[in-house]
């Protein structure tokens, strides 16, 4: 089984950004532009920006744009609490690998039940993103992939070091965010991380 590594934009997607980008590209499976304040006109323009250093626009997921990711033929969607629902967005645009986010046991077998393609659950850690929040931790973690057929991905204070038990808990990969962009070393965090993806040998 590969697994997987998602790197989710910050919501402040800019040119230090895509220099990162140039340096780790390689190393990610998928990129997850989540821009939550920006207009559709620079979603676009972060897909160009993307497409000049020659990274794939079959690797990104576009959070909540069904319209731009099936314009510009993004691999897929990722939808949140307040997205329209999967089953209306698998009849829509079923070309898109259509994920969610979710945040317990209930949630996560609906969405499966809905359809999704993957999931994303967190945060397992406490997250920097979202500090005033109880993680969740391993031990739910494990329940939810016990039970799901469909991809977990993992999200919230993963580091490099912690990679191993959250593979062990069962999911397909993980998904980053301040753990790549606030990294004093980008691409050797990268590389970290893909070390440990691709050597798991735990089943």
């Amino acid at each position: 089984m590969d697994r997987q590594l998602h790197l989710i934009s910050d919501g402040n997607f800019s040119k230090q950004h895509l220099e990162i980008m140039k340096r780790i590209h390689q190393g990610i499976d998928y990129f997850h532009i989540r821009e939550k304040k920006k207009t559709a006109k620079e979603i676009l323009e972060i897909m160009e920006a993307l497409e000049s250093i020659e990274f794939p626009l079959t690797k990104v997921i576009v959070n909540d744009r069904a319209d731009i990711a099936v314009m510009k033929q993004c691999a897929g969607i990722h939808l949140a609490y307040h997205s329209p629902p999967i089953s209306l967005v698998k009849d829509c645009f079923s070309a898109l690998v259509t994920g969610k986010s979710v945040h317990s046991l209930p949630e996560a077998e609906q969405a499966q039940r809905e359809g999704a393609n993957y999931l994303l659950y967190g945060h397992i850690y406490t997250s920097s993103s979202k500090p005033n929040q109880q993680p969740r931790g391993l031990t739910d973690l494990r329940k939810i992939t016990n039970v799901l057929s469909v991809p977990v991905y993992a999200i919230g204070g993963i580091t490099p070091e912690r990679t191993k038990e959250v593979i062990a808990a069962g999911v397909s990969g993980i998904a980053v965010m301040s753990g790549v962009w606030k990294a004093d070393n980008p691409v050797q965090t990268v590389e970290a991380y893909r070390r440990v993806l691709d050597t798991w040998e735990g089943g």
